[in-house]
C-alpha cells in the first residue's frame, strides 16, 4: 500500500476489522502512533448477545462513535446504503459491509460478518479499496491491501445494505487521551464465564467464545501497547505475560471448538481460565489503588491451574522414544511444509512461518488419524503443542500402556477411526 493512502505506521495486528481502518485515518491525519489511542480504554462490559450468550462485541455504530471521539475524527455524513444503490468513493469514506461479498478477504463466500474498508478515489478517477485488516482465518490469511475496484466489482462487493460514513479530521485540536477502565465487577465476570460453560449447545457456545476470546485478547494487547507508548505501564513484564495468557486462552478455545465440532470432549478448564483472566485484568493494568491488594480471588481460589510449562525432554524426564519423535516431526513438517529434521533439532513450531492455531489443529487431527488415538482434551493447550517433544508427551499419555512401552508399534484405536 502506498504511504499516502494507508500509512505503514499502523500496528495492524492490534485491531479488529472495524477498528483498523479508523486507525488508518487517524495516523494519516494526525500523525504516526495516533492509532494507539484506540487502546486507551480497557473494557469488559458484556451485553446480551446471540443465542442467549453474553458478548463483548460492540456494534459498528458504537465503535465508530467511540473511535471518532478518541481519534479526532469528525463524522460529516452517515447513512445506510440500500440494496442496489451505488456507494460512491470519496476521501475518508468508511464503509461497513458483509465480508461474505468482499473478494479481498478470506471470508469471501465463506462467512457473513460485518467488515470495514475505506472506499476512496483513485488517481485515475475510479475507486480504490484500502483495508488494513490483518488476521489468520480457517480460509487463509487476511493482510492489508490497497486495490482498485471497477464499478461492477464494487456493485458485487456491496449488493445489500451497508453503512457508509464520510470522515474528516476534527476541527478542534485533539486533547491528550488518558487511560481509563470500564470493567464489570468480578461477579459479572464469573457469570459471563459460567454462561459459556453451561450453555446447552456446546458447539454454538465454543464457536461464539472463539470470537469473544479473540476480541478480548486483542483489546488487552492494544491497551498494553497504549500504556507502554504513553509511559504509564507499571510493569511491562506482567502485562506481556498477561497478554500472552489471553492469546493462549483464545487458541485453546479454538482447539476446544474444533474438538466439539468433531464430537470430541472439550477441555473443561477453559472456563476457570477465562474467569481468572478477567479477574487479573484489574491487577495487571492497575485499577486497584496503589498499595491496596486486588480484592479479586487468587488463581487457587478460582480453581484454575497454573499454565502448564511446555513439555520437553530434559533433566528429570525420561527421553521421548526416537520413533515417536520422528513420527510427530513428520506430521508437523507435512502440515507446516518444513523439513522434519529442522523440528527434531529443537526448532519451536511457533518459529515456523505460517504457524497458527489453525495449523495446530491440523497437526493434532493428523496425528490422531494416523495413530488411531484420541488426545486428552485437557492436554490440548498451546504450551504442549508448540514443540515436538511437548506433542510427543501428550501422545504418550494417550497411548494404551502396552503401546507406549513399544513405541515402534502402531497403537490400537481406543475410540474408533476418525
Amino acid at each position: 500500500m502506498s504511504a499516502d493512502v494507508a500509512p505503514g505506521t499502523v500496528d495492524w495486528q492490534l485491531f479488529d476489522c472495524l477498528q483498523v481502518n479508523l486507525a488508518v485515518l487517524a495516523d494519516r491525519w494526525h500523525g504516526a502512533g495516533t492509532h494507539l489511542d484506540l487502546g486507551a480504554v480497557l473494557r469488559f462490559s458484556p451485553a446480551p448477545g446471540p443465542g442467549g450468550l453474553p458478548t463483548v462485541e460492540c456494534s459498528a455504530e458504537k465503535q465508530l462513535t467511540d473511535a471518532a471521539r478518541t481519534l479526532g475524527l469528525a463524522v460529516l455524513d452517515r447513512r445506510t446504503v440500500r440494496p442496489g444503490e451505488t456507494v460512491e468513493p470519496a476521501s475518508g469514506r468508511y464503509v461497513v459491509a458483509d465480508a461474505y461479498h468482499l473478494p479481498w478477504v478470506p471470508y469471501f463466500g465463506q462467512r457473513h460478518m460485518d467488515h470495514s474498508f475505506l472506499l476512496e478515489r483513485a488517481e485515475c478517477g475510479g475507486a480504490v479499496v484500502v483495508d488494513g485488516y490483518h488476521n489468520e482465518t480457517p480460509w487463509g490469511s487476511a493482510r492489508p491491501v490497497s486495490r482498485p475496484l471497477s464499478g461492477a466489482e464494487l456493485a458485487a462487493a456491496v449488493p445489500g445494505p451497508a453503512l457508509a460514513v464520510t470522515l474528516a479530521p476534527a476541527a478542534a485540536p485533539r486533547a491528550p487521551v488518558r487511560p481509563r477502565h470500564d470493567l464489570a465487577d468480578e461477579e459479572t465476570a464469573d457469570r459471563y464465564a459460567t454462561a459459556y460453560a453451561e450453555h446447552p449447545d456446546r458447539l454454538a457456545a465454543l464457536d461464539r467464545l472463539t470470537l469473544e476470546t479473540w476480541l478480548l485478547a486483542r483489546s488487552r494487547k492494544l491497551h498494553a501497547r497504549f500504556l507502554q507508548a504513553r509511559g504509564v505501564l507499571a510493569d511491562d513484564s506482567a502485562a506481556a505475560t498477561h497478554v500472552a495468557a489471553w492469546e493462549s486462552l483464545a487458541e485453546s478455545v479454538y482447539l476446544g471448538y474444533r474438538r466439539v465440532e468433531r464430537g470430541r470432549p472439550e477441555p473443561r478448564e477453559l472456563y476457570t481460565r477465562l474467569a481468572h483472566q478477567l479477574h487479573r485484568d484489574r491487577e495487571v493494568f492497575g485499577t486497584a489503588p496503589a498499595g491496596v491488594p486486588d480484592s479479586g480471588p487468587a488463581a487457587d481460589d478460582l480453581g484454575a491451574e497454573p499454565a502448564r510449562a511446555p513439555e520437553r525432554s530434559g533433566a528429570g524426564r525420561a527421553p521421548v522414544p526416537a520413533p515417536l519423535r520422528g513420527r510427530v516431526a513428520a506430521a508437523a513438517g507435512a502440515v507446516l511444509e518444513v523439513d522434519p529434521a529442522d523440528l527434531l533439532d529443537g526448532r519451536p513450531l511457533a518459529d515456523v512461518p505460517g504457524f497458527t492455531s489453525f495449523r495446530v489443529v491440523e497437526i493434532v487431527e493428523r496425528l490422531e488419524r494416523e495413530l488411531s488415538l484420541e488426545l486428552a482434551a485437557d492436554d490440548l493447550v498451546p504450551e504442549n503443542l508448540h514443540h515436538v517433544d511437548g506433542i510427543c508427551r501428550i501422545v504418550l499419555r494417550a497411548l494404551p500402556s502396552e503401546a507406549a512401552a513399544q513405541p515402534g508399534h502402531r497403537p490400537v484405536a481406543r475410540t474408533g477411526g476418525n
